[in-house]
């Protein structure tokens, strides 16, 4: 579902299904309080509060690192720990301003113009990953870009935190018998 509303392969996917690793083996919490908070500043961007709370009240950026940390390649942890330079960097040059000081139109603004950066990117990746394979049987493929990691880790952290299952979606906690059609009115929440 992350992948279908990214527009792409999810990122770490493969630690869904096999689990996660240890942490310690890959250098244990390596991000501050201050990464955890940046991280909920750029998922509540990316998912504002509206009707139901946004991602920061479900507090997505201690998530976001711990998958990093716990479930991601080497190469994709580094990329996502650098993005967070990137990202405020991208803000600085867009806007004169670091990413959380700025106003939530000028970080709307920039996480729009970031996904599209992002999403071609990942479009140009695909074909240029079909010419490295062709020269080298053994190219372990591209960098993900960091603002796609970001996205997709936002939505998984909401979408699974019990404020995004009990207040975005329609929510049941012990459902009672199996109705393969169930109606569907515009506008309903998708079911938890």
């Amino acid at each position: 579902m992350i992948a279908v509303l990214t527009g792409g392969v999810m990122i770490g996917g493969n630690a869904l299904l096999v689990g996660c690793r240890d942490g310690k083996k890959n250098g244990g919490n390596t991000f501050s309080t201050e990464d955890h908070n940046f991280l909920n500043e750029v998922a509540d961007t990316i998912l504002p509060a509206t009707k139901s709370p946004g991602a920061k009240a479900a507090n997505v950026g201690p998530f976001m690192a711990m998958m990093v940390n716990d479930c991601y390649e080497e190469r994709d942890q580094q990329t996502f720990r650098e993005g967070i330079g990137k990202l405020n960097a991208a803000c600085q040059k867009m806007h004169h301003i670091e990413f959380m000081k700025g106003s939530p139109d000028q970080k709307h603004s920039l996480l729009v113009a970031l996904d599209q950066e992002a999403k071609d990117y990942q479009s140009k990746k695909a074909g240029l990953e079909d010419i490295e394979r062709k020269k080298d049987k053994n190219f372990k493929g591209l960098p993900n870009h960091y603002f796609t990691m970001m996205k997709q880790l936002t939505l998984l952290g909401y979408f699974t935190s019990e404020a995004g299952c009990k207040e975005a979606l329609r929510y049941i906690a012990i459902p009672g018998r199996y109705e393969g059609s169930v109606p569907y009115k515009k506008g309903d929440k998708a079911w938890a």
